[in-house]
């Protein structure tokens, strides 16, 4: 099906400017920036351990089931409850900047795809309505995935050399 011609969708209205003194933070927008460094911590207690053994096929291989330790399922714990809460707590902004009198927040719906897409287009939508205001959860939560990665690298290589070192190389 075709539009009539000439026929052009109406043009969106622009969002009305929030006044200055009106807050755009909120406790759910900080608590969804700061849950990485919860899985990140967990991610610094894990110390797995590495046992090779010599294979039914004759072979020098690793052990695999030494690295399922307490550790490793609160960090899979951790993850599927930063999931979840992340998703939680973004349906509590949309709804907390519907109230302020934002117009067409940001959807709330984008956190199923993780914690920094909706930070992100929440910042930027802020950022339309409240000029030069709203862009610091971006900078907490880029600081607390930077946190979680660097300790999953440097859980990562210690590990990676204890395997090579079971294995003879």
């Amino acid at each position: 099906m075709t539009a009539a011609p000439g026929w052009y969708p109406p043009p969106e209205t622009p969002r009305p400017l929030l006044p200055t003194d009106q807050a755009v933070g909120n406790p759910f927008i900080w608590l969804l920036a700061c849950l990485p460094f919860g899985v990140g911590t967990l991610m610094l207690s894990w110390n797995p351990e590495v046992h090779a053994y010599i294979a039914s096929s004759g072979y020098l291989s690793i052990d695999p089931t030494y690295i399922f330790t307490a550790a490793y399922f609160a960090i899979m714990i951790g993850l599927i409850l930063t999931y979840g809460a992340t998703v939680v707590l973004a349906v509590f902004d949309y709804r907390w900047l519907v109230h302020r009198g934002v117009v067409r927040p940001f959807n709330w719906a984008w956190s199923f795809l993780g914690g920094v897409p909706y930070v992100i287009g929440r910042a930027v939508v802020i950022h339309k309505v409240a000029p030069r205001r709203g862009l610091w959860p971006i900078t907490v939560i880029v600081a607390a995935w930077g946190l979680y990665i660097v300790a999953g690298f440097a859980k990562a290589l210690p590990f990676m050399q204890s395997v090579f070192y079971e294995l003879g190389y």
